[in-house]
Order: structure tokens, then C-alpha cells, then sequence
């Protein structure tokens, strides 16, 4: 195995636990977490194939992926933290009535 190869394995292996996180959890803290994971696996994968093909593409991209997540945090987390303040609660059942 090739170091490529175990950079994408390892990806892939971010990506699954981050989309496991998603499905399985509750809280929507940890969803947010496993969000980010996934992003992290992603972005990891770019990195990769930035690299092996010599471009600067990936990398660009990497850095405006890593803005929006930062963007989305900054945005989720007041969100969340006032949510919790009405219902008392981090499970995402709870907030089912916000549906559109």
C-alpha cells in the first residue's frame, strides 16, 4: 500500500465515522462534530489528489471549504446554544415542530 492509497483509506474512514455520527447520535452537538468530521475526511481526500496531480486546485478549495465550515460554526453554535435555552434539551427530536 502506497502512501496515497492510505491517504484516501484514511478519508474514507473519517467520512464513514463522521456519516455514522450523523445517523446513530441525537445530540445535535455531536451531529454538528460529526459534520465537521466528514468535512475534515473530504478535505483530506482533496489534499491527496492535489497532491499526487501537482495542482494548486485542491488546495484552494480545501481553504474555501475550511472558510464555510467556520462560517457554519460560527452560525450553529449560537443557534443550537439558544435552542437549548427553551427546550433544556440537546435531542434533536425536540426541536421537530421547526420543521418548515
Amino acid at each position: 500500500m502506497d502512501k496515497v492509497e492510505l491517504l484516501l483509506l484514511t478519508s474514507a474512514a473519517l467520512f464513514a465515522l463522521g456519516l455514522t455520527g450523523v445517523i446513530v447520535r441525537r445530540n445535535v452537538l455531536v451531529m454538528l462534530m460529526c459534520m465537521e468530521l466528514m468535512l475534515n475526511g473530504v478535505n483530506l481526500s482533496l489534499v491527496t489528489f492535489a497532491q499526487q496531480n501537482g495542482s494548486i486546485e485542491g488546495a484552494v478549495l480545501v481553504f474555501l471549504i475550511f472558510v464555510v465550515a467556520t462560517a457554519e460554526i460560527a452560525l450553529a453554535i449560537p443557534i443550537v446554544l439558544l435552542l437549548v435555552r427553551v427546550k433544556k434539551t440537546l435531542d434533536i427530536g425536540a426541536y421537530n415542530e421547526l420543521k418548515g
